[in-house]
């Protein structure tokens, strides 16, 4: 997963906690519609869990992650991964196609990493991707920034996220040489399997590390407690406000 600097990941807790994150990929690599005998990168491949799907129906898969436990937990899959920055992506190319899921909103420098995926594209090759898109987790991040503000730190500053409309990333794209083939802004509730504080704990960092830690589990209650009557449903059960931006686009000749 490639991350904001002040996020940190675990195999075990994004396992309990997010599975739902690949398990509701399977769109992202239908889309990707992968083939015998190619070469395709996984920017952000996490624990492995899509890259081991896509390795059954490609013909080579190289994921790239920055975050060393979790190239650990996909590496333990028997998969071929790289650890590194998607900002600086160093991984010898050219690649058939790159497939990133849920990945590209952690990273704000999102110039750098289109650049550096058309650099390891083959001509013609494919970029298809899934990400949080413009308004995903706004409920979310409303709350954890009141929580900031309620504690006297200015949380309209905190954006860990790079969370673009259509037209904003279809303009990125096309800056950098790609075709944009298809973009989609699909809102998505999402059950959440261990609730709001679960979310919390995965993804909530970026805001909660503003304060000192003595004080994030008051802090993460707190965000709960704020938004349990837009999420959380009668029966109990939390729905995250997610909305994803899904896109292709193609890398011209001359790009690699």
């Amino acid at each position: 997963m490639a991350t904001d600097p002040g996020q940190s990941w675990s195999a075990e807790g994004y396992a309990r906690h997010a599975r739902f994150v690949a398990d509701l990929g399977s769109p992202v690599v239908a889309l990707l519609d992968p083939r015998p005998g190619e070469r395709i990168l996984d920017l952000g491949c996490g624990d492995g869990a899509l890259t081991e799907k896509i390795a059954t129906l490609a013909g080579e898969v190289i994921g790239f992650d920055a975050a060393p436990e979790l190239v650990a937990a996909a590496r333990a899959r028997g998969l071929e991964v790289v650890l590194g920055d998607a900002r600086q992506l160093r991984v010898e190319g050219p690649f058939d196609a790159v497939f990133s899921n849920a990945v590209l909103h952690w990273i704000v420098e999102a110039d750098a990493v289109v650049a550096g995926v058309a650099r390891v594209l083959a001509p013609g090759g494919r970029f298809v991707a899934e990400m949080g898109g413009f308004s995903n987790v706004a409920a979310i991040t409303t709350a954890l920034r009141m929580v900031l503000c309620e504690a006297g730190i200015d949380g309209t500053a905190v954006q860990p996220w790079y969370f673009p409309s259509p037209a904003v990333q279809k303009a990125l794209l096309e800056r950098h040489g790609f075709e944009v083939v298809s973009m989609e802004l699909i809102p998505r509730p999402t059950p959440l399997p261990t609730g709001m504080a679960g979310w919390i704990e995965t993804f909530g960092m970026p805001f909660l590390r503003e304060l000192p830690p003595e004080r994030h589990k008051a802090a993460a209650a707190r965000a709960v407690e704020i938004l349990r009557p837009a999420l959380c449903d009668d029966a109990g059960d939390w729905i995250a406000d997610y909305v994803r931006l899904r896109f292709k686009a193609i890398a011209p000749a001359g790009v690699a």
